[in-house]
């Protein structure tokens, strides 16, 4: 019995976002403040705890699609409290087929080695609440539920970032296979608008610009297996310490010499760093604000998240570089989707769906 075979057992046994904030400038020499970011950017470390939630129009042959994105609006912008933030994201299936969507916005395509769960993938919209109590998180989420009356639930999952912390100005927590992760994200709010906040481009609608694209990936993680496996072994498919210094010596706050090792003597080719972004000079154009979660003993792991201004650019490049990867025989991807955060004015919705 393989590591990828349990995984794919345990599958069959388990049987936007207006974001809440001010507006984003869109000129290409302009870079917004911190403050005015779209909410789930704003800040460089994640909350906590989180809850995301996928739904589909509850009536489908409802006339104006966007008296049903407007009344989401309404009920998430009151969820965004002082203990917890709520944001909301459009799939592209909640656009008609005639209406122009964000360039590149599609359903999330099965990766080779995914099996995507079709009641735990995709999606018309996405839900995001985050906060300091999971309590107070779950309490919001549900308001969203009994008042968002045009919607319906179609998959849900809690999160939380263990050991949340920030450092060198980066949101920074263990990952279900005790690694540090977060190493890989801006540390300034300018780079975090040039890698996630999309831009004017041809063939891209004008109402799309100052939006994101937001990726989740709910990512089922054989842990009991990857523990057999000895901590050496362990940093050697990942391509770090568990700490994040790099295996040749680096500091992890540091960029390491992978040139000097072209044959991955010290660095192994296939680890999960060294594919992901080859030349540390150039890192993936993404925003990462991951999750674990854990639904059982059978059904934990990590609910990957990321945002871009470009997905063909951004989470698609670097998942395409990683296939081969020495960790693939102990991930499996099981659910998720593409998602879109629109610009925060609602002048965009007219735009969008002609309503």
């Amino acid at each position: 019995m393989t590591r990828r075979n349990l995984l794919l057992g345990a599958v069959a046994a388990a049987g936007g976002a207006g974001a809440v904030t001010a507006g984003v400038a869109t000129h290409e020499n302009q870079t917004p403040a911190a403050e005015k970011l779209l909410l789930p950017l704003r800040d460089p470390l994640p909350a906590p705890y989180t809850h995301m939630m996928a739904v589909d129009r509850a009536d489908k042959s409802h006339p104006s699609v966007v008296d049903a994105v407007r009344q989401l609006h309404r009920v998430v912008t009151r969820a965004n409290t002082g203990t917890v933030q709520a944001w909301w994201a459009l799939g592209g299936t909640a656009f008609p087929d005639n209406a122009p969507r964000p360039l590149g916005l599609h359903t999330m395509p099965a990766f080779p080695g995914d099996v995507l769960e079709p009641e735990g993938s995709h999606g018309d919209a996405l839900v995001q609440v985050t906060g300091d109590s999971a309590e107070a998180v779950r309490n919001s989420v549900e308001t969203v539920i009994k008042q968002a009356t045009a919607w319906r639930t179609r998959w849900r999952i809690d999160g939380f970032r263990p050991e949340n912390r920030l450092g060198n100005h980066k949101g920074l927590t263990w990952n279900p296979f005790r690694f540090t992760e977060g190493f890989g994200n801006p540390a300034d709010h300018p780079d975090v608008v040039a890698r996630a906040i999309v831009r004017p481009a041809p063939g891209q609608p004008p109402w799309a610009v100052g939006g994101s694209y937001q990726v989740v990936r709910v990512v089922r993680l054989a842990t009991d297996l990857w523990e057999k496996d000895s901590v050496t072994e362990q940093e050697r498919i990942i391509g770090r310490r568990q700490d994040g210094r790099w295996l040749d010596g680096t500091p992890a706050e540091k960029e390491p010499d992978f040139a000097s090792d072209p044959q991955g003597s010290v660095t192994p080719l296939d680890s999960h760093v060294r594919l992901a972004a080859p030349d540390r000079r150039s890192p993936p154009p993404l925003v990462r604000r991951s999750y674990s979660y854990n639904r059982s003993i059978e059904d934990r792991g990590l609910i990957f998240c990321c945002f871009q201004r470009d997905l063909k650019a951004g989470f698609e490049a670097a998942q395409k570089r990683l296939q081969g990867e020495a960790m693939e025989k102990y991930i499996l991807t099981s659910g998720g989707g593409y998602f879109f955060v629109p610009p925060p004015s609602e002048e965009w919705m007219a735009a969008a769906f002609g309503g």
